[in-house]
C-alpha cells in the first residue's frame, strides 16, 4: 500500500513552554508546523489546513402524543467563531505543451489534472509552517459540557494520487480574559431571605437569613469570606450551609436545558431553637474551575453562592448571591479602594494641570525691605529674618492663605423700658419721618426706644430745637 510509506503526520503548535500547550485569546496569532515523515519515495497532490471554531449544543427529549404513541424531539444549534483555510502545499497544472510528461509510469494523466511531485528519500522529514490570526472580536472560552461544547481546532488534509485522503485534527484552547478589577465585579453582594416554618397548618416560627460577600468577581483558588446571620425563631434546630454552584445553560430553538452542579461546600454549626448564629467571614475556597461564560448565545456558564438553611416542615430556604469567576486576579490596590484611588488620581491630574511647570520665583528681600528700614529695625533690637532662598528650582509653589477683612458698622445701641407693655418705636424711624435722620444719627447720640404715646412730645422737642414756636400744633 502506498500509505505504508507515510510514517508520521502531526501538527505541532508553537509554544513558549515546551511541556505546556499554548493558550490563545482574541487577536492572538496561532502558529505552528505540520510534520510529515515518509519512509520512501512518494508523490503528493496537496496539503491543506483548515482552522475552525464552533459552539454547538444538542440534546433529545421524549414526547408523548397519546397513550401508545411516543417520539423523540431533537434540539440542536451552533454558532461559528472561526473559519480559516490555507493551502500549505500548492498544486500545479501539468503543461499541455510537454506530451512526454503526460505519460508517467504507464498511466495516461488528463491534461486538466492538478498535481505536484514530492520525491522523498528514505525517512525524510518535511515541515510546513503555518500561521493565522484569531478574530479581533471577542471569542468564547473553550468549554466541554453534557449537552454542548465550544471547541477550536486545526484540521490537516493530505491528498495523494490513487489513495484516500489522510486527515488529522488537533484542538487548541482559547480563554477569553475576564478582569475582576472592574467596578461591576468589585461591588459587594448582599441579600436577605425569610421563610415561615409550617406543618399541618401549624406555624413553628420564622427563619431569617442575611448574607454578604465583599465582591462579585473572584478567580479559582481564592477564598470567599462569607458574612451571614441566621435568626432561628422556630422551636427546632437548623443547620446553615453554603455552596458554590455551577449552572450550565444550553439554548436551542427557544428551549433551555440546564445542568446544576456543586463545586464547593461549607457547613456551619447547629443553630438551636430561638437562637441566632453569626458568621464573621467563614471561608469557602473556589476549586480549579473554568471561567464564567456570559457572551455566548447558546451556551452560558454561571456561578452562584448559595447560603441555605433546612427549615423544618417546609422546603429549603436559600439565599443566592451571584458570582463571576474571572481569569485576571485582584490587583494589590483593588477592591473597595479602587474607586477612591481612581478619584485620587483624577485629583492629582487636576493639581498637575493647576501647578505651572516653571513656578515664578519670589522677589528678592532687598526689593521689599529698604536699607533704611532694615537699619531702623536693627536699632530697635528687632530681629530681621534672613533673605529667603531662591525657589526657582522648586516644582511646587507654597500654599498661602488670604483672609479677606470685612468691616461692618456696629449695631445701634438701644434700651428698653421695663414694666411697659406699650409698643416701642426706634428713634431712627421718628427722625426719618420728620426729616431729621442726620441729627439723630450724629456721633455719640443716645438712641432710646419710644412708645407710640410719647411720639407727639418727641416731635414737639424736635420743633423747639429747630426754632419752632412754643405751643404750636404738632402733627401726630
Amino acid at each position: 500500500m502506498i500509505f505504508d510509506k507515510l510514517k508520521k503526520l502531526d501538527i505541532v503548535f508553537d509554544s513558549p513552554e515546551l511541556d505546556c500547550p499554548p493558550v490563545f485569546s482574541s487577536g492572538d496569532v496561532v502558529s505552528g508546523r505540520v510534520v510529515l515523515e515518509l519512509s520512501g519515495d512518494s508523490k503528493l497532490d496537496s496539503l491543506k489546513l483548515h482552522a475552525e471554531g464552533f459552539a454547538k449544543v444538542h440534546w433529545t427529549e421524549s414526547r408523548s402524543a397519546g397513550s401508545s404513541t411516543a417520539y423523540t424531539q431533537n434540539y440542536s444549534d451552533e454558532v461559528e467563531y472561526l473559519n480559516r483555510r490555507e493551502v500549505l502545499l500548492q498544486a500545479a497544472q501539468w503543461s499541455k505543451n510537454r506530451p512526454s510528461e503526460r505519460a508517467h509510469r504507464g498511466h495516461v494523466i488528463a491534461e486538466k489534472h492538478r498535481e505536484i511531485s514530492l520525491w522523498a528519500k528514505v525517512m525524510l522529514k518535511h515541515e510546513y509552517p503555518f500561521s493565522f490570526q484569531l478574530p479581533e472580536e471577542t471569542l468564547v472560552t473553550s468549554f466541554e459540557g453534557k449537552h454542548g461544547s465550544i471547541r477550536y481546532w486545526v484540521k490537516v488534509k493530505l491528498h495523494r494520487p490513487w489513495a484516500a485522503v489522510r486527515k488529522l485534527k488537533k484542538e487548541f484552547t482559547v480563554i477569553e480574559p475576564i478582569d475582576i478589577n472592574t467596578p461591576a465585579f468589585l461591588a459587594p453582594q448582599a441579600g436577605t431571605r425569610e421563610k415561615m416554618a409550617r406543618a399541618w397548618y401549624r406555624n413553628f416560627g420564622q427563619v431569617l437569613v442575611t448574607a454578604k460577600i465583599d465582591r462579585k468577581g473572584y478567580t479559582p483558588g481564592e477564598v470567599i469570606p462569607v458574612f451571614a446571620e441566621f435568626d432561628n425563631s422556630t422551636s427546632r434546630s437548623i443547620v446553615p450551609k453554603a455552596y458554590i454552584t455551577q449552572t450550565q445553560t444550553f439554548i436551542a430553538r427557544g428551549t433551555m436545558k440546564q445542568k446544576h452542579s456543586v463545586v464547593a461546600t461549607l457547613s456551619g454549626d447547629i443553630v438551636g431553637a430561638k437562637c441566632r448564629e453569626t458568621w464573621h467571614g467563614r471561608a469557602i475556597k473556589i476549586p480549579p474551575v473554568g471561567p464564567s461564560i456570559l457572551q455566548c448565545r447558546i451556551i452560558k456558564v454561571e456561578y452562584m453562592l448559595k447560603v441555605c438553611v433546612d427549615v423544618p416542615g417546609t422546603s429549603k430556604l436559600c439565599l443566592e448571591l451571584p458570582l463571576v469567576i474571572g481569569t485576571i486576579p485582584l490587583h494589590p490596590f483593588g477592591s473597595r479602594t479602587s474607586s477612591v484611588s481612581s478619584q485620587y488620581s483624577v485629583q492629582l491630574e487636576w493639581l498637575r494641570m493647576a501647578i505651572p511647570e516653571q513656578p515664578e520665583p519670589p522677589p528678592d528681600y532687598s526689593s521689599v525691605v529698604t536699607e533704611e528700614e532694615a537699619e531702623q529695625c536693627n536699632n530697635n533690637n528687632t530681629v530681621v529674618s534672613e533673605p529667603a532662598d531662591d525657589l526657582s528650582g522648586i516644582q511646587e509653589r507654597p500654599l498661602m492663605a488670604f483672609l479677606q477683612e470685612y468691616r461692618f458698622r456696629p449695631p445701634p445701641v438701644y434700651c428698653e423700658r421695663e414694666g411697659s407693655d406699650r409698643p416701642l418705636v426706634p428713634p431712627s424711624v421718628v427722625a426719618a419721618d420728620r426729616g431729621f435722620l442726620g441729627d439723630v444719627r450724629r456721633e455719640g447720640a443716645h438712641r432710646t426706644w419710644l412708645s407710640v404715646e410719647e411720639l407727639p412730645l418727641c416731635f414737639q422737642s424736635i420743633k423747639l430745637m429747630h426754632g419752632a414756636t412754643p405751643g404750636a400744633q404738632v402733627e401726630p
